[in-house]
Order: C-alpha cells, then structure tokens, then sequence
C-alpha cells in the first residue's frame, strides 16, 4: 500500500546557515542543575567571570560574516547564553546598529532566548522598539519549575520569571516560552500545558528534552558532560527525561491541543511532525536528513559545529582568522552534517518513522539497536510513541490542507481522543518496573504516594 510518506515531494535544502551567538558565553545568574552549558566555562580556564563579553570587534565580524554568509532575503539572529540580558541593553543597540548598517537589500529579525530575570521597563522598551520575539524559559507552575531552575544560591526564580513575563506583556513584546523536559515534569502534561497556555499565555510552545550522560571517570578540568562518541563509561543523569516518559508526555499534551486548539497554540514538534507529513522541510536540524547548518559562536569569536557540540574537537575556527560562509562550508563541518544521515542505524533506516525523525539529535544517538549496532538515539521508543499515537490524526490534518481547508477542521470532524487525564500509572502493577523509567519497582517509586 502506497502512504502518505511515500509520495512526499523531494526535500531540498535551503541555501542558508544559521549561527547562533553566545554574547556571554556560558556565564549565567541562575544555576540550573540540568543545564549543560555552564561548565563550558572550562573551556576558557584562564578568563574571569568578568571577562566573560562578546567585545565590539567580535561583535562586528559576527554581524558582517553572518549576514554575508546567507543566500537568503531575510537573516535571523539568535542571541542566547549562559543569560544574554546579562550583556546589558546597549549592547544589543549596538548589534542593531550593525545589523542595519551590514544589511543591504536583506531583512534582519532577532530571537532572543532569556531566563526573563533581568527582564525591566527598559528591555521592554528596547525589545518592542526593535520587534525581538522572545523565547521564556520556564518549566512549568511554581513547584515544579523551582525543581531545577534555581539562583546560584539555591533559591527559587519561579516568581522572578513570572515578573519578567509581566514586563514583556506590558510592553506587547512577542514571546513564546521553551520548557525543558526532564523526569519531574514530564509526568505531568495536561498541568504543564494548562498552566503555559492559559496563564501564562503562551501561543507558541517548545518542549526540550534534556539528556544528558555523565563520564564516570574524568579528570575534574575536562567537561563532565559527554558526547555520543563516549560509548563506555558515562552514565545517564538522575534529571534526564525517559524516553517512554518522554513519548507519554508528548501524547498526552496532543490530546489536549488536537481536540481543542489547533490553528490556536502551536507546538513546535507537532508543526515539524507534520512538516514531514506534508513532505515539507521539518525547519528543525534535529528532524532533517543531515544537519550542520546550525552552529554557535563564543563570546570571544570562536565557532562550534553545534549548540550540542562544544566540545574542542567541534571548534571550527574564530571569526577574526575565518570567515563564517568558510567555516560552514568546510569539509569538516560538511561531514559533521552528514554523518547524520550516514551513520544511521540499519534498524532506523527501515523504520516506518524515519521521514519524521531521521534519526534524531545525534548528540542523543548513544545507544544500540536490538540487534547490537551503534547509533541509536536515547529517545527512540519515546518517539515512536509519539509518532505512533499521533498517525491518524496528522493524516486526517495532511488530507485538510491538501485540499485547501485548515488543519483545525477536523477538530469538528471527529470525536478523535476521549476525554482523559492520560494518567502514565493506570494499570501498573505494584512489582512493575515504574513508567517513569527510573528502574525502580511501581510500588518504589511513584506507587508509594
């Protein structure tokens, strides 16, 4: 039987590279304990915290080289950390400054990735004025996102953040919010999708999961957090979503949205899923046949192959001595992008689902395939899960859109998903192996409450 899949238009690759820039490196004002950028401090042992700033020479080459190295009318700017409102307004005026004297013919936007902390009557002025879109992270109600989004002194930043929202609104600042999802709030997602829609009124979603492992043995100066090549000895952290988990979560918050709010709250794997539904570009590296068009750069001009990846084998050169099309271009992170597609699993290769996924992040591509082979992403039964459960329904929202209605049609169409609380432990059994894959029995874990 031919599907839907099978008769997808061939993907081309748009003609456009995409860097993101680190003004402050890894330097924040919270301390996040899942968060796997802040020991990329390590990196640069021998800078103070202080010293930690993207300078004006840094800076002009990143907004010269980035907006030169598009073949494309309109080039974005993603600013992100560590926190990059800890720069201060001026330097991002400046930036803007830049931008629109580098632009020619092109059209500039800015992203901007923030904790919301700092977030006063002047960002919201600035931010306005400029037309940034902001991205919030926030974890969730009050409880559960005081879990790992915690001050250098362990306090909780919940109500800081909320604050930071407030301002935006004030000041009629796009925002969308992005939620990390790790093994404590991703049991809950009918909560967590309430409370980022309809409090705090957010219209588009990310949903993150974090998976990160540990090396089990290494000197104390080398980074902690290991890559997918570290195939021994590393451990995955206590805070790491699972990977079942990880699919129940994305279901259950696909009840909601697919009954009620389609077309009115846009979730970014659910778009992507679709994307590949349609036979469209997923617009997400971590779904695309090959990768390697999204890199970073440091506070200090220095360029990585990937947000993922900043690591000193994946450094690629620094602004001042390369320029950002010939560090794109270079067969080093050619292949870095390629070897995506290449090292693919036989197992993923005959997998139903590999239009949609392709794999996965290769960063989470640490495990082995049932039959013994390398390459495996972590969340791969998570995935399936998802795509699995979800089948029908992007396959009713494709026919829409093939013949000129809107997707949100069929929630008049069908009676699709039964009301549900989508509870993960009903019918577990006390001496079962707990759903929220913490290897410990139900009645161990969460059976015990």
């Amino acid at each position: 039987m031919t599907t839907i899949h099978q008769n997808r238009p061939k993907i081309k690759r748009p003609l456009a590279v995409h860097v993101m820039a680190k003004p402050s490196g890894a330097i924040c004002n919270i301390d996040c304990t899942y968060c796997f950028y802040l020991e990329k401090e390590k990196l640069y042992p021998d800078k103070a915290r202080g010293q930690w700033k993207m300078g004006d020479e840094e800076l002009e080459a990143y907004v010269k080289q980035y907006i030169e190295a598009q073949d494309i009318p309109v080039v974005n700017f993603a600013w992100q950390g560590g926190e990059p409102t800890l720069m201060g307004v001026d330097f991002y005026r400046k930036a803007v400054k830049l931008q629109k004297q580098y632009a020619g013919k092109k059209q500039i936007s800015n992203a901007f990735q923030t904790n919301a902390i700092l977030i006063d009557d002047e960002w919201g002025e600035f931010l306005a004025k400029e037309k940034f879109l902001i991205g919030v992270s926030i974890d969730g109600p009050k409880d559960i996102h005081n879990r790992y989004r915690v001050g250098r002194g362990g306090e909780p930043t919940w109500d800081k953040v909320m604050t930071g929202i407030e301002v935006l609104k004030k000041h009629n600042v796009e925002f969308n919010t992005l939620t990390v999802l790790h093994k404590h709030n991703a049991d809950h997602p009918k909560e967590l999708y309430q409370f980022l829609t309809r409090e705090v009124g957010s219209h588009f979603l990310q949903f993150i999961p974090i998976v990160e492992r540990v090396a089990d043995k290494l000197p104390a100066h080398f980074l902690q957090l290991v890559g997918p090549e570290f195939r021994d000895g590393a451990t995955v952290t206590e805070w790491s979503v699972g990977s079942e988990q990880y699919g129940r979560f994305l279901n259950g918050v696909f009840d909601q949205w697919v009954r009620k709010d389609i077309g009115q709250y846009f979730i970014q794997i659910f778009d992507t899923t679709l994307a590949g539904w349609m036979g469209q570009n997923p617009g997400l590296c971590i779904f695309a046949e090959t990768c390697g068009d999204a890199m970073i750069i440091e506070h200090n001009g220095d360029v990585y192959s990937c947000d993922h990846f900043v690591y000193p084998e994946y450094n690629l050169g620094n602004v001042a001595d390369t320029t950002i099309r010939e560090m794109a271009e270079s067969p080093k992170q050619r292949k870095f992008g390629t070897d995506k597609r290449d090292t693919l699993p036989e197992y993923c290769r005959k997998c139903e689902f590999r239009f949609a996924c392709n794999g996965g992040c290769p960063k989470q591509r640490f495990t082995k395939t049932p039959d013994g082979e390398d390459g495996l992403n972590y969340l791969c039964a998570g995935y399936k899960t998802f795509f699995g459960h979800t089948q029908p329904y992007m396959k009713a929202m494709v026919n829409e859109l093939r013949n000129g209605q809107p997707a949100a049609n069929i929630m008049q169409k069908t009676s699709l998903i039964p009301e549900s609380s989508h509870n993960p432990y009903t019918g577990v059994g006390r001496n079962d192996n707990c759903p929220c894959d913490s290897g410990k029995k139900f009645k161990r874990c969460h059976g015990s409450t």
